[in-house]
């Protein structure tokens, strides 16, 4: 089986990450299934914002937890990555993103980021609108276009206790002595390795499948990494370039390169 092509934070390498730009295209180019970050703001609204603050990826400054949703609306969240004039779209809210999936029928993957000031708070108040979008409890995890992760264990348990039919992925960026043989928590779906750990250690994923739990990598963007998910059987891999991904995927040459942070 081919690992599913999920678009990290859309099509980022072509487009400004977290913007509904970069998904659309995303979907042109044959995404299986997108990837966003959501941070709350002062005001209590989920944003799809990876850092801390907005200062890489906008023309403001300031921690996301201590701005409001309207004056995030009044920054720019493109010319960083595409100069031109403002677009006057605002930040991506997870409502918005939401909104495309549900037309689209297009699977997500919503990474709540931790630490954060306001704690649980952020897994409450995203199981809340999942359950307003009807996508809270889903008939299966199989056939679930939303899943949530974090590298945060008690995130991830907080997800599974709020909505416990919601597949789960426990990102790891290392591989901490109970997690080596393949071992997850109960409440944790799938594991969510980062590249260098299958780099290091391949076989990593064949240890997963023997314990019944596929595998969520990221972020993968050279036509070596792309083929070495390929022949170990990730399921789900993450990508800036999915267009790019697909034609390696496929048996093609081509490269593509990260333009953000892997996580």
């Amino acid at each position: 089986m081919q690992p599913a092509v999920v678009a990290h934070r859309g099509a980022s390498t072509h487009r400004a990450e977290h913007t509904l730009a970069a998904y659309t295209l995303a979907l042109e180019q044959g995404a299986d299934a997108l990837e966003c970050d959501v941070r709350l703001t002062r005001d209590g609204h989920l944003v799809c914002v990876h850092d801390r603050r907005v200062d890489r990826t906008s023309t403001g400054r300031g921690a996301v937890s201590a701005l409001t949703l309207e004056r995030m609306s009044e920054l720019d969240y493109e010319s960083w990555h595409t100069p031109g004039p403002p677009s006057g779209n605002g930040v991506l809210t997870l409502e918005a993103l939401l909104g495309l999936v549900a037309d689209t029928g297009t699977r997500l993957f919503v990474e709540t980021k931790h630490p954060v000031r306001y704690g649980g708070l952020v897994e409450a108040k995203l199981v809340a609108l999942l359950s307003r979008f009807g996508l809270a409890t889903p008939k299966s995890k199989v056939d679930s276009p939303i899943a949530v992760m974090s590298f945060s264990v008690r995130a991830v348990r907080r997800l599974h206790d709020y909505a416990p039919a919601l597949p789960t992925v426990l990102l790891l960026s290392f591989l901490p002595m109970p997690y080596r043989d393949g071992w997850l928590p109960p409440f944790a779906d799938y594991a969510g390795p980062g590249i260098r750990v299958l780099r290091a250690d391949p076989d990593y994923v064949a240890r997963c499948a023997r314990r019944g739990r596929d595998t969520y990598c990221w972020t993968v963007d050279t036509p070596e990494d792309i083929r070495l998910c390929q022949q170990l059987g990730v399921r789900f891999l993450a990508t800036n370039a999915p267009a790019a991904t697909r034609a390696i995927l496929a048996g093609g040459e081509g490269g593509n390169v990260a333009t953000n942070p892997p996580d």
